[in-house]
């Protein structure tokens, strides 16, 4: 039960009197009256309907332009006006005695001017007359009850507005006058409450049957209860003389202790209006509390029954009732005279009751009363803070922080962490930080300041709440909190947030650098996508190989041939396996030598496209262990493993590489192997010759010399600078040169002058074959002068018969056609002769014989050809340099007609025809490229 005298009192209302509308002059209007006489009153629909004891209605609008119309003969008792229909249901009397009519009024339609009725039936519970107690209409117009004051209650189901859609019966029986009804509707549940001056039941209409329940053995006098709005659960009020309770259909709610006599009771917008008797007068009858004479005072109270506080008190003369209509309280007395009661709006209320409040530190109420009245966030947040500094300032640390928490997402929380960053403190500066993070407020000062608390407090269980939330329930930044448990020495649970939310890095360190668990961190990058295990071992692999060789380098082989991470769901064969550049994790095996040539086989093996710095490398790492291997057997195979790896033909592109390689640990056969592939045939020479493998050195030159002639002459200047006895060497490297014409005698007879030990005899064999066929070669350029000179002296011969004797054509058959030669005939100097039409058949041109003009075409295209490369200079100089005989070049460009000049003739002698000009400069040519052959 709440103390009425402890609620503290508010005007939330401005009070006025409603005054008629300003005439033109604009003069002072005078205060509204009621037509006299006036005996009920409702509400609804934009009007204020008011009942007579004249019979008629009256509607006042919110222009105060009064209309009325007579709905009864002789008086109006009793109004209900629906608020979602324009249905107002009447009861009057048209004739004297008890006999009250029921009359439903459809104010949208008219008849004859005035509302239409639909509806006229009696209010006679049975067959016994009786004075009608009060009215309550259903908004879903199915149902209606009217309360009499023998006790009964009659209730008519169906459309109220129709006779024949309706059925009325008795509900409700008893002994004590009726003095209230109410309708409650609750989802599909219809509940109707019964109150006399005694008692009050519920009865449940949707049931069949109507069960009841009898809620409380008091009752309460007429218009003394009301029904509240959603906000206070749809329950039943009733006012009594002590208290105010409040029922559910099926039991009692709380109370209120409110003295007085109860005259009326009405619930508007969340408040409590109850007018009751001044406490200065007598008191009344309660079932006749309406009753009150005119000299009487009376007190009309607002009750905010959720904050507990009076919103408005005032003194009225003789109220008649209370309406509610255009969002304003309407206030009628018994003089006509209407009073609004204007709610004032939510924030001239809070600013007329702050400064009290806040004054008197009632922090609490002026909080319930910014919610109900539904304050912004905003200006909640700034009571709550006012509050918290004032709990703080009391030493109420506890409490001062549950109202900062309240400001969170409003007030900077810098102003709360600097109030409890205390030690002492550290508890309530937890619960804030816990709080702002939940919100997702946090930066990431807060959780690093949040996780220090824990640490401090060495609060585990909450360290690991707050870090062990499901992904979607983050509210802190990961990375921070991960560096600050690491900080902190908490590396169990860093571990678990930096793989709960997939940081990888951080998970890397802290397992390598602070747990030093390289079997899990290994492990673990398994597990990853391949661009960031590719990263991560690069990163970390020369940790994980000092540690952990031989799974770090089966993690590498698996990385570069067909990577799959290990806690994939999915089947291999439906990914596509990635491969990474196996040669960029090489410097991971430094001083693990062992793994790497494991690494570098297999690469080989299983990929053979591995580039090309995987096999430089393993060549290398063979050769380096072929160099220190002490065991022969091991070292023989370690020589063939290096010489079949620079015989794959990968180091094609790097020989040079491959050869420094080999030098540097001094690789014989890999060496001569590389200087064959290269064709360095001087070099394989060079080298045995500085091994003084002087077999080595002919046989280099028996099967390289073809393509490279000058190795027998430097295996010849090679030996003869030997002091030792080299004859046998000297003699097979002379017999090679002799066949093969490589040098000059006199050339061979300085190169061997240099050997002491090189006598007449080692060359006598060469000297002589030599000189024998250079004079057999000397006779037979004799006897081919010789024959050169007597053709030419014979076509020069046959030159000059041609110029100075004539030519006798003595041919009887035709060149071509071989027939007898017939005039008209052609005659060449060359002897041939032609029919006229034979020749003009076959002949090319005019000039030449067509028999001779093949032979000669030969001639002519090697003159041109000589004429042509009489300008080759570059060409000449080359051959020369190369040939190992540059005499016979030099006699070859000399017969080529190099070194001739040319004679150009371009007039012709007098007396000579063009024909035999041509064919004499044809034969001189012709007899001039002979000689010079």
């Amino acid at each position: 039960m709440a103390a009425y005298l402890q609620w503290r009192r508010f005007v939330f209302f401005d009070r006025e009197t409603v005054r008629e509308p300003s005439g033109p002059d604009g003069a002072g209007a005078k205060p509204f009256a009621l037509p006299p006489g006036i005996a009920v009153c409702d509400s609804g629909r934009g009007s204020l309907v008011f009942g007579d004891i004249l019979s008629q209605i009256w509607f006042l609008p919110r222009s105060l332009q009064l209309s009325s119309f007579q709905a009864y003969k002789l008086r109006v008792t009793h109004l209900y006006q629906l608020k979602q229909h324009s249905i107002l249901v009447s009861i009057g009397e048209d004739e004297e005695g008890i006999n009250p009519l029921v009359k439903v009024w459809n104010l949208e339609k008219r008849d004859g001017g005035n509302p239409l009725c639909t509806r006229i039936f009696p209010a006679i519970p049975g067959n016994k007359p009786t004075v009608v107690s009060c009215l309550t209409v259903h908004e879903n117009l199915n149902f209606m009850a009217i309360g009499f004051a023998d006790g009964s209650v009659v209730l008519t189901k169906g459309d109220i507005t129709r006779d024949r859609h309706s059925k009325t019966q008795i509900l409700h029986e008893g002994s004590y006058p009726v003095t209230g009804l109410a309708f409650r509707q609750s989802g599909k549940t219809t509940h109707l409450f019964v109150v006399t001056t005694e008692n009050i039941q519920s009865y449940m209409l949707s049931v069949k049957d109507y069960p009841h329940l009898e809620l409380d053995t008091h009752g309460c006098g007429l218009r003394c209860s009301s029904l509240s709005d959603p906000s206070q659960d749809l329950q039943f009020i009733v006012a009594g003389n002590e208290c105010v309770y409040l029922y559910q259909p099926d039991e009692r709610g709380p109370c209120f202790a409110f003295e007085g006599q109860k005259l009326i009771v009405h619930w508007y917008r969340g408040y409590l209006i109850i007018v009751s008797k001044d406490r200065k007068t007598s008191p009344k009858s309660e079932f006749a509390g309406n009753e009150a004479q005119n000299s009487d005072k009376q007190v009309l109270n607002i009750y905010d029954l959720c904050n507990k506080f009076i919103a408005y008190s005032s003194i009225f003369d003789d109220i008649v009732d209370v309406l509610a209509e255009w969002g304003s309280l309407y206030v009628l007395t018994r003089d006509g005279k209407i009073h609004v009661l204007q709610e004032k709006d939510t924030q001239t209320k809070l600013e007329a009751c702050k400064f009290m409040l806040f004054r008197k530190n009632l922090f609490e109420m002026a909080i319930n009363l910014a919610k109900s009245h539904h304050l912004d966030s905003d200006g909640l947040s700034e009571i709550f803070r006012q509050y918290g500094d004032h709990l703080y300032n009391k030493g109420n640390h506890d409490g001062a922080i549950q109202q900062y928490i309240r400001t969170i997402g409003k007030l900077e929380p810098s102003y709360v962490i600097r109030k409890f960053l205390d030690a002492q403190r550290i508890h309530n500066l937890t619960a804030y930080l816990q709080m702002l993070h939940l919100q997702s407020l946090a930066n990431a000062d807060h959780t690093t300041l949040l996780l220090n608390c824990y640490t401090k407090l060495k609060d585990s269980s909450k360290l690991e709440e707050f870090i062990k939330t499901s992904e979607s329930e983050v509210h802190f930044d990961v990375e921070t909190a991960i560096k600050v448990l690491r900080q902190a020495g908490y590396y169990s649970h860093a571990v678990y947030l930096a793989e709960k939310h997939e940081h990888h890095e951080w998970y890397l360190k802290i397992q390598l650098e602070d747990i030093k668990n390289y079997q899990e961190a290994l492990h673990y990058i398994g597990k990853l996508p391949f661009e960031q295990a590719e990263s991560n071992m690069k990163r970390y692999g020369k940790i994980l190989m000092h540690h952990v060789p031989n799974e770090t380098t089966e993690l590498l082989k698996n990385l570069c041939t067909d990577y799959h991470p290990s806690g994939s769901n999915e089947s291999p064969r439906m990914l596509e396996g990635k491969k990474a550049n196996s040669e960029e994790f090489i410097p991971v095996f430094a001083n693990n030598s062992r793994e790497l040539k494991a690494f570098l086989e297999h690469m080989t093996e299983v990929q053979a496209d591995s580039p090309q710095g995987v096999y430089d490398t393993l060549l290398e790492l063979r050769l380096q262990n072929w160099a220190h291997e002490q065991d022969e057997q091991i070292k023989e195979k370690l020589h063939n493993e290096a010489l079949t790896l620079l015989k794959s033909g990968r180091f094609k592109t790097v020989f040079d590489k491959a050869l420094v390689l080999c030098q540097m640990h001094n690789f014989k056969d890999g060496v001569l192997y590389l200087y064959e592939q290269g064709k360095l045939f001087q070099q394989i020479m060079h080298y045995h010759m500085q091994n003084e493998q002087y077999k080595k050195v002919i046989d280099v030159c028996e099967l390289y010399g073809d393509q490279e002639a000058c190795l027998w002459e430097q295996a010849l200047g090679y030996f003869a600078r030997k002091e030792e006895n080299c004859k046998e060497y000297i003699a097979a490297v002379l017999k090679h040169i002799e066949n093969k014409n490589l040098m000059p005698p006199l050339l061979v007879v300085q190169t061997l002058a240099h050997n002491s030990t090189a006598t007449l005899s080692v060359i006598k064999d060469y000297l002589v074959n030599k000189l024998q066929k250079q004079s057999h070669q000397i006779e037979q350029d004799e006897q081919r002068i010789q024959k050169y000179r007597e053709e030419t002296m014979r076509i020069r011969l046959e030159i000059e018969e041609l110029k100075a004797s004539p030519k006798i054509f003595q041919k009887t058959k035709c060149s071509i056609c071989t027939s007898a030669l017939e005039l008209p005939s052609v005659h060449f100097l060359c002897g041939h002769s032609f029919h006229q039409h034979c020749f003009e058949s076959y002949s090319e041109s005019d000039s030449e014989c067509p028999t001779c003009m093949p032979e000669n075409r030969k001639v002519m295209d090697m003159i041109r050809a000589q004429e042509q490369k009489t300008d080759l200079h570059d060409q000449f100089q080359h051959q020369l340099k190369c040939s190992n005989d540059g005499f016979s070049v030099v006699a070859d460009y000399f017969g080529r007609g190099v070194f001739n000049k040319l004679t150009l003739i371009t007039d012709l002698p007098s007396g000579r025809t063009a024909t035999t000009i041509e064919a004499g400069l044809q034969r001189e040519r012709l007899i001039h490229t002979k000689r010079s052959t």
